[in-house]
């Protein structure tokens, strides 16, 4: 028994079979290893071809998650119970989960360096070679899914192992952007990560990785002034996270030769526009109201800003992100800890799925838009909606005069 736990149980007598484990169980405990999978992807990759035979198997990572994830969305379906409030602390004060988390790092590197080795030794083809990159940039870009989780906690530790997860995929500043930018933006029009009604995936690709380059950086220099420190400095959280980027890189490349290095940033752009495509579904079309208290702020976030999803499959891989209401009314809170709201708006499937369709603007625009439509009441005048198509999706969603 921990020694929080001890001193509970001193204060809590009344409280203790609440708080108690033996009357709830995390039907999902061990489930939580099974995003354990992800960084073996390239490891699978290999051992299918050496298998089968079979080159187009080093494309193993994509299909996986975008063929065997929708399927398995699909199949197993939603689960949107909650854990009891009561268990709750005791929940987040459970270590198991943590180390669910770290595991990922050192299986993440592994699978990168057995990476460079097939790329550097084993003579592959420029196809094979690129379905390898792809199936690693899998790994990075839900590896900023696990820098997330780390990123929003407290403890020095689990922020320093954050940029580690990052430094795959060259995003560092996003530990930056998304704690002190995006969570204070978000649903609205100034904010890089949050999608607009009418904007496709392609054109918001271009206006978040440079806006978040961009307000990463404005955050930093004014931390930096705060401590009146210039910015170049090994403080700057951005040039210390890259940093480590220069030397995974540079150390791969000198180890395994320099033909290593095209596919090393191949994985990288591909790793961070999964982490890009995955922000695109989160708060699509979805606007915080002004407060009326005359001031030009943002009211609170509330749960309704954010997508939600609760496909059992993609939640486990991807550590309750679906759940991203709660998170974002709860940055702190623990993946193990989020919880469904029923006022959430509901994607019609899990991300892995949802991805694949954002990819496909047509198909995401029929399927989104009415949602989005539909959660506004029919007032398409409350949705964060892209200047450049505003007229047009006014036009296609006037509402009938009465």
């Amino acid at each position: 028994m921990s020694a929080e736990a001890v001193h509970d149980h001193h204060h809590h007598h009344r409280d203790e079979t609440e708080l108690s484990p033996a009357t709830w169980r995390d039907p999902k405990r061990y489930a939580w290893l099974l995003g354990l999978l992800v960084p073996l992807l390239p490891l699978m990759a290999w051992g299918l071809v050496e298998l089968t035979g079979l080159g187009v198997l080093w494309f193993w990572g994509p299909m996986f998650v975008f063929g065997v994830m929708p399927v398995l969305d699909t199949i197993i379906g939603k689960d949107n119970a909650n854990p009891p409030d009561s268990v709750i602390k005791w929940l987040e004060q459970d270590r198991f989960y943590r180390w669910c988390t770290y595991a990922f790092l050192p299986l993440q590197y592994g699978s990168l360096v057995l990476a460079c080795w097939l790329w550097g030794t084993q003579g592959l083809g420029v196809i094979e070679s690129l379905g390898l990159a792809l199936t690693v940039g899998c790994v990075s870009g839900i590896a900023i899914n696990t820098a997330h989780e780390l990123g929003h906690k407290r403890a020095s530790m689990e922020r320093w192992l954050s940029k580690v997860a990052l430094a795959q995929t060259g995003y560092g500043h996003f530990f930056i952007e998304h704690n002190r930018g995006h969570h204070v933006r978000v649903a609205t029009p100034e904010d890089p990560a949050s999608s607009r009604m009418g904007e496709s995936f392609y054109r918001f690709w271009p206006r978040t990785v440079k806006g978040s380059l961009t307000s990463a950086w404005e955050l930093e220099t004014k931390r930096l002034e705060r401590l009146e420190s210039g910015m170049l400095t090994p403080k700057n959280d951005i040039l210390n996270a890259w940093a480590m980027t220069v030397v995974l890189f540079g150390a791969l490349t000198a180890i395994f030769g320099v033909e290593v290095l095209p596919w090393l940033l191949v994985q990288a752009v591909f790793g961070f526009s999964l982490l890009e495509v995955v922000n695109y579904l989160e708060h699509y079309g979805l606007l915080r109201d002004k407060r009326d208290d005359g001031t030009d702020r943002y009211e609170r976030t509330q749960p309704h800003h954010s997508w939600n999803s609760d496909n059992v499959s993609s939640n486990v891989l991807l550590y309750h992100l679906q759940r991203h209401s709660d998170h974002h009314a709860h940055p702190t809170r623990r993946f193990q800890a989020l919880r469904h709201f029923d006022e959430a708006p509901e994607l019609p499937s899990g991300y892995a799925t949802m991805i694949v369709l954002a990819l496909l603007p047509p198909l995401w625009r029929r399927v989104m838009d009415p949602r989005v439509l539909a959660h506004y009441d029919g007032d398409i005048s409350r949705a964060n909606i892209d200047p450049r198509r505003r007229e047009k999706v006014m036009r296609r969603y006037r509402p009938v005069a009465a």
